[in-house]
């Protein structure tokens, strides 16, 4: 490997980009303060002007003209009785008089405001003459009237009461102009507390807008575009051009990033033609490799057939000797002639295994649409004959459609069947395969009523050439599970030895759905 070259020196702004966010910011949220304090200045102005108007003036002029109403009730309710000396017409003053109580002390709230204090003094003014006219006319009259009769009072008493009332009257229109006054300033002011509140919102909007694009082209000039420039000398240098200089500006950690991007295409420029020549040793040692593996292949397939016919000669020969010379020799020719035989036929068998075991995954008709039913079905009746012979019952469920070599799956399911078959207990085989869904995959198990496999030999079982009994015991070359897991390997799945399924052996593995079904 190549020495690294030497970094290319940095230059920088003052500040990096964490800074200019935070500079951002910190514009934003002074503005945003600002802005925050003169919505609420503008707020609070609009709702106690409001306040004033809605809930102090308008109903204080309500109360007011109440008042007038009661006290005019008063002065007709005594009027009247006076002329005629009836008792039933003093019920407006009576009235007049709870009317009174109860607008005065409604104006009293109303008119408790600092800036309500010349309207509450002509609220006392009121309420000092409507008491000098009753207390030094009302009364007394009403009192004199009920002892001496309609005509104890002359036309110079009643004009004495005019007067009197008449400055209740004096004192109720200044009530009344100065709560018109005041109301109309009230509304005034409410109104400029609007114009306050649009103006400021507008001012807020326009600093907003002006924070915010100060902020963008702040960013963009100091950040975007040195970044921009950056990732655009990284790209063509990505799309092959390593002869582009990269050179980092802007913030201090761009100009870093630049610099150090920089020193990563110099050592890739410096390494480039060490890459390409390994390419093409790598390229060399592939092409040897296939010949390799082809000539590998060819001679595999030559030297089992070589094997083939000599073995073939030496099992024909053995057999002639047995059935020609089978009881004219001893015992032990016999047994030594049948060791022969025997040695020939496991040998043609294991030699037809290798080969079916080599083929798995080069030699396949391609992958299809598979119906597994079909395929246990078929392996089925390959062993039809073992079937017969041991009195198994073999049950098949509902089995999927894969993706995969119709062959091969034909010939894992007739390895698990004749495994089961062959690995059986005292009573008649009973075999069970099965499929269901799990997830993108298809899981499906192989179980029977067998001699069983210990959980220490879960893994053993599928290493080829690999035997939990002797030959003399069970016939085989302990190339089929070994196969079978190939098969479902080369297949997408996994294949595995359940020893907590129940007595006998259980097989599982799994195969993919089919896209259309996921």
């Amino acid at each position: 490997m190549s020495e690294a070259p030497p970094t290319a020196p940095r230059r920088g702004g003052r500040f990096g980009v964490n800074q200019w966010f935070a500079i951002a910011a910190a514009l934003l949220g002074v503005v945003t303060i600002v802005s925050i304090a003169i919505g609420v200045v503008a707020l609070v102005n609009l709702s106690d002007k409001r306040s004033l108007v809605v809930d102090h003036l308008d109903p204080a002029a309500v109360e007011a003209l109440r008042l007038t109403n009661a006290l005019v009730n008063q002065e007709t309710g005594v009027r009247g009785y006076v002329l005629a000396g009836e008792p039933s017409f003093l019920a407006p003053y009576r009235t007049g008089l709870a009317d009174e109580r109860r607008a005065i002390a409604r104006l009293r709230d109303q008119l408790d405001d600092p800036d309500l204090d010349g309207v509450s003094d002509d609220l006392d003014a009121v309420v000092r003459t409507a008491g000098a006219w009753q207390s030094r006319y009302a009364r007394p009259t009403i009192a004199r009237v009920r002892r001496e009769g309609s005509g104890a009072i002359g036309n110079a008493g009643i004009e004495r009461g005019r007067q009197l009332f008449s400055r209740v009257r004096v004192a109720l229109a200044r009530q009344e102009n100065g709560l018109a006054v005041a109301r109309a300033a009230g509304r005034a002011e409410f109104r400029d507390a609007a114009t306050f509140l649009t103006v400021s919102f507008a001012t807020i909007v326009v600093l907003l807008l002006i924070a915010l694009t100060g902020t963008l082209v702040m960013l963009r000039r100091t950040v975007t575009l040195p970044i921009g420039v950056l990732g655009h000398r990284v790209r063509r240098v990505a799309h092959g051009q390593f002869d582009t200089p990269i050179r980092g500006a802007g913030p201090r950690d761009i100009a870093d990033l630049g610099a150090d991007i920089e020193s990563m295409r110099q050592r890739i420029v410096a390494e480039l033609s060490a890459v390409r020549e390994a390419h093409e040793q790598l390229d060399a040692s592939n092409a040897e490799l296939a010949r390799s593996n082809a000539e590998l292949e060819q001679f595999a397939y030559v030297a089992s057939h070589d094997l083939q016919e000599p073995l073939r000669k030496v099992a024909s020969f053995c057999q002639l000797l047995e059935q020609r010379y089978k009881g004219q020799l001893d015992d032990r020719a016999d047994q030594y002639i049948d060791f022969a035989v025997d040695g020939a036929k496991r040998m043609q068998q294991l030699i037809n295994d290798l080969l079916a075991f080599s083929r798995v995954g080069r030699m396949g008709d391609g992958s299809a649409p598979v119906d597994l039913g079909e395929s246990a079905r078929r392996a089925l009746a390959n062993l039809d004959a073992t079937v017969v012979e041991s009195h198994a019952k073999v049950q098949i469920g509902s089995l999927p459609t894969v993706s995969g070599e119709s062959s091969l799956l034909t010939a894992l399911f007739q390895n698990l069947i004749a495994n089961a078959l062959k690995f059986r207990g005292d009573a008649p085989p009973e075999i069970r395969i099965q499929a269901k869904r799990d997830g993108d995959e298809w899981l499906f198990t192989c179980s029977d009523n067998g001699i069983g496999i210990g959980p220490e030999y879960a893994e053993r079982v599928f290493v080829i050439f690999q035997r939990l009994h002797g030959k003399d015991e069970y016939a085989g070359t302990g190339i089929g599970l070994a196969m079978c897991r190939k098969i479902v390997e080369h297949h997408g799945g996994r294949i595995w030895l359940d020893p907590d399924a129940g007595p006998g052996t259980t097989f599982r593995f799994t195969l993919p759905a089919l896209e259309e079904t996921r």
